[in-house]
Order: C-alpha cells, then structure tokens, then sequence
C-alpha cells in the first residue's frame, strides 16, 4: 500500500510546487481562455484567465511510468496522452485565436473514433480483454467482436465527451472525477490500475488549489477530454460497463441536458433549462454559487460511487 501512496503524494507535491510557474508561462504566452458572450455576466469577469492548465496533470503520467514500466501502464498513459491531444488542439486554437469554438466537433470526434478504435484493438489482443459485458458474478452477455467494438467505442467516445461537458465551473471537473478514480481503485486487483488511480487523484488534489474558485487557471480540454479518455477506459479494462449509468451519472446528466435542450430548442423553439450545461441552470434559476454547485455535484458523485462499491461487491464481483 505505501508503493502506490507515496506516488501518488509525490504527484500532488510537483503538481502543487510547478503549478504557479505553469500559470505564468500561459499568461506570458497569452493562451487565455475566451469566453462566450451568452454566459452569465460572472463568467464575464473571467476573461483573461490562462486557458490549458490540465497540462500540469502530465506530471502525473510520468510519475506513473516511472513508478511502474509496464505493458498496461504505458496503455493507460498513451490513452491520457492520446485524448489529452485531441484537447490541446482545441484549446490552442481557441486561446492562440481567441475563438470560443474552437476547432470543428467533427474535427474532434474523428480524432476520439480513430484513437479509440485503435487502443481497443490493443485491449481486445493484447490485454486480453474478452467481449463480454458482465451482469451479475458469473453471468455475463457475449457480444460478437464487431458489435462489442461498435458498442463499446460509442461508450468510449460519448463518455469522454460527457466528460468534457463537465469542466464548465471552477473546480467542478476535478471534484467529480476525483471520486471516480477512487472507485477504480478500489475494485481493481491490477497494481498498475491502483498506483494510476491514486497518482490521478494526488495530481487533481494539487490541481484544485488553484483551479477552486476563483480558478488561476482553467484545465481545459486538454486535461477534461484525458480525464474522460483514461476514465472510460478504465470501465472497459475492469469489465463494469454495467455500472457506468449510475458512476458517471453526473457526465451523463451533463451531456444529456446538452442533447434535450438543443432538441426541444429545434422542434419548440423553447428552452427546457435557462443554460446547459446543466451546472449552468442551478445558477442561473436557483441562483446557486459556483461552491454550491460544485459541491452538490461532488456530493452526487460520491453518492454514485458509493452505489456502484456496493453493486460491484454484491451483484457484479465473482
């Protein structure tokens, strides 16, 4: 236990320690995150805060390989890596251009479909990951190869993005995701899974000192769309594809509310919530702070992970 602990205290250490510097390189290089015109005038005073700051959450990353070479250590890397990428190259265009949108969703998706069809390839033959999804103990559903691929790279890729919806408040990705990580490591009996869970959590931790609010910097896509990449996959390893309804609740009900409020806004013209994300309705109708917010949400989380120990220690572990 002290192996896996005293990375993940080492990562939360350098990350704390070399945060500030990172900061100031961003607002030196004036990559700062543009703000939309339609969010609250809150988010206004924003303006001007360094963008990309999940950057410094790659300390993690080396802390784990050098910890722990292994063949499903360096996957878990190259797959942070892999989607860590495809944010950076929204977050450069939005900062460098200073252009909300960024680069093209379709741009983005290619990018998620490609990556993630080639690292379940990778799983499938070379982790040894069967094509079942587990039900209850020993009771699993066999899917055919292709379907199982199919269905599994649309869970990887909506996920990671539902993910990504969730960084939209000061500190509020970091708090949710920190529960999920605790929850992967909890259920794993892979060394590698635990010492990556842990170090994620020690880097998020180091992290939200300067990203609570009010944030010095923002993650960004780069750290937000890593965050989802290395989560849904982590479902995918550990064969609790059955769970991810009810642990990543919070991102789905955040994706979600995306989906329902552009589709009623098409077929009614009307707005089922004042804004989505739904983390933006709770301010504006409920007048909520952005602690609150992010708090309630932390908590949900919690909840949902909680639920989820539970089923996975009574329903789901042989």
């Amino acid at each position: 236990m002290i192996n896996q602990i005293i990375p993940a205290l080492i990562s939360f250490v350098v990350v704390a320690i070399l945060s500030p510097l990172l900061i100031a390189v961003l607002r030196k290089l004036r990559l700062i995150q543009p703000i939309r015109k339609e969010l609250p005038s809150d988010h206004q005073l924003k303006k001007g805060t360094p963008l990309m700051f999940g950057i410094i959450l790659f300390v993690g990353i080396i802390v784990s390989i050098l910890f722990s070479p292994t063949p499903l250590m360096y996957f878990l890397s190259i797959t942070y890596i892999l989607f860590s990428f495809v944010g950076f190259l929204d977050d450069f265009w939005k900062a460098s251009r200073q252009d909300p949108g960024g680069v093209s969703g379709k741009t983005k998706l290619i990018f998620q479909f490609i990556f993630t069809g080639t690292l379940l390839f990778y799983v499938i033959n070379e982790l040894g990951v069967d094509t079942s999804i587990n039900i209850y103990k020993n009771i699993s559903l066999e899917l055919p190869m292709v379907l199982y691929v199919f269905v599994i790279t649309l869970f990887v890729v909506g996920s990671a993005n539902a993910i990504n919806f969730t960084d939209g408040l000061d500190g509020l990705l970091g708090v949710v995701a920190i529960p999920t990580y605790f929850f992967f490591f909890m259920i794993s009996d892979r060394s590698e899974v635990q010492i990556f869970c842990l170090i994620m959590i020690g880097c998020l931790l180091g992290f939200l000192i300067y990203n609570i609010y009010p944030a010095k910097a923002f993650m960004g896509d780069t750290g937000s769309l890593a965050i989802g990449g290395s989560l849904s996959f982590l479902a995918v390893l550990e064969k609790v594809e059955i769970l991810i309804p009810i642990l990543f609740f919070v991102y789905f009900a955040e994706e979600l509310s995306v989906i329902l409020q552009v589709s009623a806004f098409k077929l009614t013209r009307k707005r089922i919530f004042r804004m989505t994300p739904i983390h933006y309705h709770f301010g504006l109708k409920y007048g909520w702070s952005e602690n609150t917010i992010v708090t309630f949400f932390g908590f949900i989380s919690w909840v949902c992970v909680f639920i989820c120990l539970a089923y996975w220690r009574f329903l789901l572990h042989p």
